[in-house]
């Protein structure tokens, strides 16, 4: 495992906070992790490292959340999501650290400006989106899976079509628990196979844990009381940010 400075320890410990927060209540957190490992990691091997953190925050989301679910969704949306996901092992089989880390900024911008166009639709339409197409779920599946292979960032896209679904906010949480849980447990082989997730990542994971664990207990706990308006608002600029940031540092 590389030897980090107290810094990037700080920053590796910082996003896996965002990993147990994301997961717990705090979804807007989700694609700060991805950022902030590809600031500390080369960028291809901090998707397999990020991507062990994921699932034990999968798992205490699935505890917290697994009778919410809604699985007329789920199976909906698997089939298009698996081809997204096969998408994405072609492009980190041929992309370079230089490409990943471009493909991870772009992605997490392209995202910010999904949510905003979003939010400002509602706005004109009065708050009251109308439930997606049922073959918009062919839009959201491939694109979903693409992103989560390639840069660990679905999170974004996913709520975006579960609230535009008008679940219940317990079903939403459900939902996306079980469909991350299954989704990033596919993605293992793929990761082995390419070397993205490896002992030394599975090492760091460990050290990670109990940062991640705090993140999700204190997340649950915050997003009771944080204005969601307010927070949404500091999460889009901070991912925004690490987006940019990730493009020209590339």
């Amino acid at each position: 495992m590389p030897a980090f400075t107290p810094l990037e320890w700080i920053v590796l410990a910082i996003a896996a906070l965002a990993v147990g927060a994301s997961k717990s209540g705090m979804p807007a957190f989700g694609p700060i992790p991805a950022a902030l490992f590809a600031t500390v990691l080369p960028a291809k091997a901090s998707t397999g490292a990020v991507l062990g953190l994921l699932l034990v925050g999968d798992l205490i989301a699935v505890r917290m959340y697994h009778a919410h679910a809604d699985w007329t969704i789920l199976r909906r949306l698997f089939p298009s999501v698996v081809a997204g996901v096969l998408l994405g092992v072609v492009v980190l089989w041929f992309a370079d650290d230089a490409a990943v880390r471009r493909l991870i900024g772009a992605t997490l911008v392209l995202l910010v400006v999904l949510r905003v166009a979003l939010i400002l639709r509602q706005r004109r339409t009065g708050g009251e989106p109308r439930p997606p197409a049922p073959w918009l779920a062919n839009v959201f599946g491939p694109l979903g899976g693409l992103t989560t292979m390639v840069a660990n960032a679905a999170g974004p896209v996913m709520t975006v079509y579960f609230t535009a679904s008008r679940l219940p906010v317990q079903a939403i949480l459900g939902t996306a628990a079980w469909f991350f849980l299954l989704v990033n447990a596919f993605k293992v082989p793929f990761s082995v196979a390419l070397g993205l997730m490896t002992p030394q990542s599975l090492l760091l994971n460990l050290l990670l844990v109990p940062a991640l664990v705090v993140g999700a207990f204190a997340g649950r706990a915050a997003a009771r009381r944080i204005s969601p308006a307010w927070f949404e608002r500091i999460v889009l600029v901070l991912t925004f940010t690490s987006g940019v940031f990730l493009l020209v540092r590339a």
